[in-house]
């Protein structure tokens, strides 16, 4: 027997499962909805497997899973599901046969790039990132969520946030920009999602300890908080105590937070550099709280892109989200020794 036959891999014209072939859960995964929906597209449209396996389990190939890509691109301009699945199982709508370029003499056919759903590039990004992008275009609130989740559950907060979600996000955010902001509503729904499957994954809030809580802001004017709420769930899964209070604090607010905490470091967000302050930063590094003779100032992190090209003196900025995490560990240990 074959090594290929072995394993299970493509055994040739025998009904064994080909190599490369995916699971129902995989191609769920990879076009971003449920299980079930794969299962009622098959059942209702006939969109399974062109090659049947003996058992229980379905394995679909490359060619299977092009039609489901095709079938979720065609509903997320708002086709309904049984013209979808027509054209889908077709090779090519009139329409984009009608406006496919000739291929003649001398010229090659252009090739596609990576795309989710209807026409976002992505480029060479892990696959999760594909199906919460196609999820997000539909505005598929359910798949989004089990998607999301499963991605912080399978890489972990800070691996699924720097290599799933980031990207999927700048990914919307250009499709935004060069649509004439076509897609805002996307970006605030994925946005919004993302926010709540981070609030969901957070082991329970680590109670206050003065001189070990950290105190995570964005700066006044700043409203872009993700960043800081998935900082804020990194240190909570590593049992460090976090007091967030999120977009725009006021400075006078921000001040007051820091005296009644006696944290350990200042966590302030900047996304733009029209809001990230100088004398803020060196205000707040300044400051200082506990019993007279035994005064204490907390370590502050500039972070966020408005940072740039504004560096503090004696103030750390980290590059990303497993810098800050570890500079944020290391002060609150630092403060508790």
């Amino acid at each position: 027997m074959s090594a290929q036959r072995e394993n299970g891999e493509d055994r040739g014209g025998d009904g064994g499962p080909q190599a490369g072939a995916l699971t129902t859960g995989e191609v769920a995964r990879r076009l971003g909805v449920a299980p079930t929906t794969v299962r009622t597209w098959d059942r209702r449209y006939g969109l399974g497997p062109d090659t049947h396996t003996g058992g229980r389990h379905r394995r679909w190939t490359a060619a299977d899973v092009a039609k489901l890509e095709r079938m979720c691109a065609l509903t997320a301009t708002g086709l309904p599901p049984a013209e979808a699945a027509r054209l889908a199982r077709s090779e090519e709508s009139p329409a984009a046969a009608r406006s496919r370029p000739a291929v003649g003499p001398g010229r090659a056919p252009t090739r596609r790039r990576s795309r989710a759903g209807s026409g976002m590039r992505l480029g060479d990004v892990r696959q999760e990132c594909r199906g919460i992008a196609r999820a997000a275009l539909r505005l598929d609130a359910a798949a989004l969520d089990e998607l999301l989740l499963a991605a912080i559950t399978e890489h972990g907060l800070v691996a699924a946030w720097t290599e799933v979600i980031v990207p999927t996000l700048q990914a919307v955010g250009r499709k935004w920009e060069t649509s004439g902001e076509k897609y805002v509503e996307v970006e605030h729904f994925l946005s919004w999602h993302v926010s709540g499957a981070l609030r969901r994954a957070t082991p329970p809030t680590v109670a206050h300890r003065p001189g070990v809580t950290v105190v995570l802001a964005c700066v006044p004017g700043e409203n872009h908080t993700l960043s800081l709420e998935v900082l804020s769930a990194a240190l909570t899964e590593r049992d460090v105590p976090v007091r967030m209070f999120g977009g725009a604090l006021p400075v006078e607010s921000l001040v007051a937070a820091v005296r009644r905490t006696g944290p350990a470091a200042v966590g302030l967000w900047a996304q733009s550099r029209t809001t990230a302050s100088r004398p803020l930063a060196q205000h707040v590094a300044a400051m200082e709280w506990g019993v007279r003779g035994a005064r204490r100032r907390p370590v502050v992190l500039t972070l966020g892109p408005g940072w740039a090209g504004q560096a503090v003196a004696g103030l750390a900025r980290p590059s990303g989200l497993a810098e800050a995490v570890a500079a944020l560990e290391s002060s609150v240990s630092s403060g508790s020794s």
